[in-house]
């Protein structure tokens, strides 16, 4: 769960569906770059991170996501790694 993406879109008052439309994806995408299952392009990071007023590198900062972490992390790679390989 990204909490700090949950906050930040509730600090604005906005809802899921809104920052979705704002940022050009899905509701159903959002919610799950929200809840960690999957991690935004670096197009939808800034277009997300634009409509919430934060750095979009946040995205890439972070600890892999869930689906990431079946996937790579467990193996102790960063997710940078795993896209560089």
């Amino acid at each position: 769960m990204r909490s700090w993406l949950k906050e930040a879109r509730e600090q604005r008052s906005l809802t899921q569906e809104t920052v979705a439309e704002n940022a050009g994806i899905s509701r159903s995408y959002y919610t799950s770059i929200e809840s960690g299952m999957k991690t935004p392009s670096v197009e939808v990071a800034k277009s997300i991170a634009e409509t919430l007023g934060f750095n979009w590198t946040l995205f890439f900062d972070e600890q892999c996501s869930r689906k990431e972490q079946d996937r790579v992390c467990k193996n102790g790679n960063s997710a940078r790694d795993a896209e560089s390989a």
